[in-house]
């Protein structure tokens, strides 16, 4: 289990910083299914679940970053947002591979599984996020 800590203003959440690497994978899948459960918003763990775990692979594979901070939100009502934070100002790309290739898949299932997302630059680099919507089918 994960130890997770409240934010101490705004919107309710949760908030993490692990080092970039795989294992910070599951940790992330842990905070935000604890989040979720708190919340009693149950009905979003297994999309919240992978989404935060394409979220922290893309910043693993495609950075060079050596943290990655995980955060889930509530801005509003029947909203959570899951962001992905990083030091790296090089911002994600929807793509379309081909039938043939195994990767690239990631960010089409985050747009399939969220009611909306996309990315915040930062000056000291960026925040993925991806929202969901209760009520909403995944």
């Amino acid at each position: 289990m994960t130890a997770t800590r409240p934010t101490g203003t705004g919107a309710p959440g949760y908030t993490e910083t692990w080092p970039c690497e795989p294992e910070s994978a599951r940790r992330a899948r842990l905070l935000v299914s604890a989040a979720l459960n708190a919340w009693g918003a149950d009905e979003l763990v297994d999309a919240g679940t992978y989404i935060v775990s394409e979220l922290v692979a893309n910043a693993i594979n495609h950075t060079s970053c050596r943290l990655v901070r995980v955060s889930v939100h509530r801005p509003g009502s029947g909203v959570v947002r899951i962001g992905v934070s990083d030091k790296c100002r090089r911002t994600p790309e929807l793509k379309y591979p081909g039938d043939g290739q195994e990767g690239g898949r990631g960010l089409l299932l985050v747009d399939a599984m969220s009611w909306r997302w996309g990315y915040d630059r930062k000056p000291w680099g960026k925040v993925v996020w991806a929202e969901l919507r209760e009520g909403r089918p995944a």
